[in-house]
């Protein structure tokens, strides 16, 4: 089940220091802190700001306290000590998550996770949300925070789509309860579109389609239904497949099928460069919402 992406967290928001504050001389160019942080792949928008809040950032030498600080990328720019490179062109990969991994950079218990099994050629990444422990299927990974965020986001509505298999009686009514919208110990589910593949004598294999991708989501919707899933496998993230990608593979998307694939939602490449709106002329790489649920098979 998908959740927000577990790349290292840098912890609590703490009040920063009010000193060796720096402050921006113009604030008509450039692009925010910790936007270009996101697109440089240090951490997400948020978890850059929180590295600002803590005091680990500097411009120029000086440490910022604030995200809203504005810099064209001709500074030096430092996390931790470390020089940031320039934001590269934004890169997006397809990588068959088995079973068994964890999705995050190191794990207290010592258990493996996807980073210590990626190749070691990739330049650092993020992942896209993330899969857990015993979920399998598409992950994807991206150098850009800003990419990330936006393929995120339950407002822009990508879906994600998943073969469930299941124990349990898959019925009509169990079908709709899911298509209206479910709660679940004091969480609410948006519409889940839900189709039975076919049946495997008490397992059911369960096509499944949601835009939201809070934690554990299918399980604990299937589950809500009197449906135990014993196996997951993520099919699709947005206009991204799965396809044929063997488990443990990794392969990229090529740069023109990436700006085909996403259109208007690639985050922009120069700084203070504003998207493109979306106009009805390129609503096709736009991500649909689901079918209707009285639909399923």
């Amino acid at each position: 089940m998908t959740d927000r992406r577990e790349t290292p967290r840098p912890g609590r928001r703490t009040n920063s220091p009010s000193s060796e504050n720096a402050t921006p001389d113009d604030w008509s160019e450039g692009e925010r802190i910790a936007k270009w942080l996101a697109r440089a792949g240090i951490a997400s928008r948020r978890e850059s700001e929180v590295l600002i809040e803590q005091g680990l950032v500097t411009v120029n030498g000086r440490k910022l306290t604030s995200p809203a600080f504005k810099v064209t990328g001709n500074e030096t720019i430092q996390v931790r000590g470390k020089k940031v490179k320039q934001p590269e062109a934004t890169r997006l990969w397809r990588y068959h998550k088995p079973s068994g991994l964890i999705t995050t950079t190191i794990d207290p218990a010592g258990r493996r996770t996807i980073f210590d099994e990626l190749p070691k050629h990739l330049p650092r990444v993020m992942t896209v949300g993330r899969l857990d422990l015993t979920t399998e299927g598409l992950l994807l990974l991206t150098n850009d925070g800003e990419l990330a965020r936006t393929l995120e986001l339950p407002r822009n509505e990508f879906q994600r789509s998943y073969r469930a298999r299941a124990h349990g009686k898959v019925t009509p009514e169990k079908l709709k309860e899911l298509a209206d919208g479910i709660t679940v110990d004091r969480v609410t589910y948006a519409p889940i579109v839900a189709e039975l593949e076919r049946e495997t004598g008490t397992n059911n294999w369960i096509r499944v389609t949601l835009t939201e991708g809070k934690k554990r989501e299918v399980r604990r919707a299937l589950e809500a239904v009197g449906l135990e899933v014993n196996r997951l496998i993520r099919t699709s993230y947005g206009p991204f497949e799965l396809a044929d990608l063997q488990p443990g593979a990794v392969e990229e998307v090529l740069p023109s099928q990436l700006n085909e694939a996403l259109g208007t939602y690639m985050p922009s490449q120069k700084s203070g460069k504003p998207k493109q709106k979306r106009t009805r002329g390129n609503q096709r790489n736009a991500p649909r919402k689901p079918r209707s649920a009285s639909k399923h098979q």
